[in-house]
């Protein structure tokens, strides 16, 4: 726990009670609510800061209670006083490291709702099967880290698996979690759908976006878009849309292109759709930001399915290894069943003071 103070230092509770104490006099101004979409930012603001100020409070009082159960152990030579002491300190420890983990998530969107999608590389139905894999482990992720998730749109692949997948990830930092898995994703196995069974390599490319709803910093203009409607693909019979509900919106200046087709109508589908072109937008500002960092510092950027984040390899050993810290661990079954922490916090660890 000696680590708590200087944590304590870096988080500035002083400082975020200060803002507090600003917020809650702002609220309270009598045309605070003419502007619902401010007021409702603002308010999101405080609470997330209260709810930040008063878990740090509590971890604080808790260590202090601690110190003194530890000072009291020393005098008293007492074991049942020892053994409650050491029960304390280990659920304290794991929730600390937690709280000062996250002082290294300091990117604007970081505490945002995350967009995260797949899609499939070269190599049809395996590739395409590999999409699918990393939608599971990522959904297995969100759900032990007890995040909410919703599919937003999906094409599915001609025999199997998923040639694209839009998922929202609902939570404290999810944005700030999932960032470093954006990049190409490789697995080499013996193929399922190969007669002969032989090895093979696919690749997927997995985007992560923050959900941003309403950013200024963000302006889209209306007459950049083409916005086209169609009938939503489903399973066939009754699931098969008879109306246009299908939303695919063209941003012509970038050339992106997005899609929602999984909500019931044509407005759901535009918003949707309108959501994931602001969050791939704030992407591509923030990779061309980077790039230019990278020129400035006379850093080598190359971009393409070569420069894959990480290998899955099923066959002829088992080992996941991210090539950016090397990470390794030999249990590919409990990765890709959701296990990600690890090459989460050591990416984030291996990228402190580095702007988002």
């Amino acid at each position: 726990m000696s680590g708590s103070v200087k944590s304590w230092c870096v988080f500035d509770v002083a400082g975020k009670e200060k803002e507090i104490e600003r917020l809650e006099k702002e609220s309270a101004a009598p045309d605070f609510w003419n502007d619902q979409s401010s007021a409702q930012a603002h308010m999101r603001r405080l609470s997330s800061l209260q709810d930040e100020v008063a878990t740090w409070r509590n971890l604080s009082d808790r260590v202090t209670d601690a110190l003194d159960l530890l000072d009291l152990a020393e005098s008293e030579e007492d074991e049942s006083i020892t053994s409650e002491l050491l029960a304390e300190v280990e659920e304290i420890e794991p929730k600390l490291e937690r709280l000062e983990f996250q002082l290294r998530l300091s990117g604007k969107h970081d505490r945002d709702d995350a967009l995260l999608s797949i899609h499939a590389g070269a190599g049809g139905t395996e590739s395409q099967d590999w999409a699918q894999m990393l939608l599971r482990m990522y959904l297995r992720w969100a759900e032990a880290s007890g995040y909410q998730t919703e599919l937003l749109d999906s094409t599915a692949g001609e025999e199997a698996g998923l040639k694209s997948v839009t998922a929202l990830m609902r939570g404290v930092w999810a944005y700030g979690y999932l960032k470093p898995e954006r990049g190409v994703h490789r697995l080499v196995r013996l193929s399922p759908f190969d007669a002969a069974h032989r090895r093979h390599t696919s690749f997927a490319l997995v985007e992560v976006m923050p959900d941003i709803e309403d950013d200024i910093e963000i302006n889209v203009n209306p007459d950049d878009l083409r916005i086209d409607v169609y009938r939503s693909s489903g399973a066939g019979g009754q699931h098969v849309q008879k109306n246009a509900t299908a939303v695919r919106i063209t941003h012509e200046p970038t050339g992106i292109v997005v899609q929602c087709q999984n909500e019931r109508s044509q407005a759901q589908n535009r918003e949707v759709a309108m959501r994931i072109l602001r969050g791939r937008l704030y992407e591509l500002e923030r990779q061309k930001r980077e790039e230019e960092q990278a020129q400035l510092k006379g850093e080598h950027i190359e971009a393409g399915w070569g420069n894959q984040i990480r290998s899955y390899v099923l066959h002829p050993y088992k080992m996941v290894k991210d090539h950016r810290t090397d990470h390794e661990v030999g249990n590919a079954e409990a990765v890709l069943d959701g296990r990600l922490d690890d090459f989460i916090e050591a990416y984030l660890s291996q990228s402190v003071g580095k702007e988002e």
